[in-house]
């Protein structure tokens, strides 16, 4: 398997070749150009927009779990307490209307605990590769709903599922 510098580039060379798969009537390559970062898109883009995106780019068949969980583990120990803290209550609302009680995933993934404020890093990394991995349709929710994770995620491969964005935003995170 080429290393992941050689991968990047793969990616690049094939995006900068046009090869990149449309999202419904909206491509990838148009949604970077109505915005000029990450951060940009997160805060002006729409929630539908988002979920649009997220829902092709991340799921178990496109990303093995065994690759994105040390990402999300990375990503989730870089972002703000707060935001944190956010997801972790977006995880539970959403396991919750699936009939899992927050007391029953502590116990079943081993979390020091199911208050959200309480929670670490390895907490909420544990609530999100659960998710990813077991109910990836709540794992894209919660990214559509918290963006601010993805912010962090630096594989390749995560890289790739994300088009033509990444293609225009990674330039400037060298």
């Amino acid at each position: 398997m080429p290393s992941s510098e050689e991968y990047k580039r793969q990616i690049m060379n094939d995006l900068a070749r046009g090869n990149v798969e449309s999202l419904d009537d909206e491509s990838e390559a148009d949604i970077s150009s109505k915005y000029e970062n990450f951060d940009d898109f997160a805060q002006r883009s729409s929630r539908d927009e988002r979920r649009r995106l997220f829902g092709r780019s991340f799921h178990p068949d496109r990303i093995p779990a065994n690759q994105m969980e040390p990402e999300l583990q990375q990503a989730i120990a870089q972002i703000k307490p707060n935001e944190r803290d956010d997801v972790a209550r977006e995880f539970f609302k959403h396991f919750k209307h699936r009939g899992l009680s927050d007391r029953d995933l502590e116990r079943q993934l081993g979390l020091s605990t199911h208050h959200p404020n309480r929670m670490s890093a390895d907490d909420v990394s544990k609530l999100a590769a659960f998710a990813y991995h077991n109910h990836p349709d709540i794992f894209q929710e919660v990214l559509a709903d918290r963006p601010a994770i993805l912010k962090f995620l630096s594989n390749p491969l995560v890289g790739a599922a994300l088009g033509a964005i990444a293609a225009k935003w990674l330039k400037g995170r060298k």
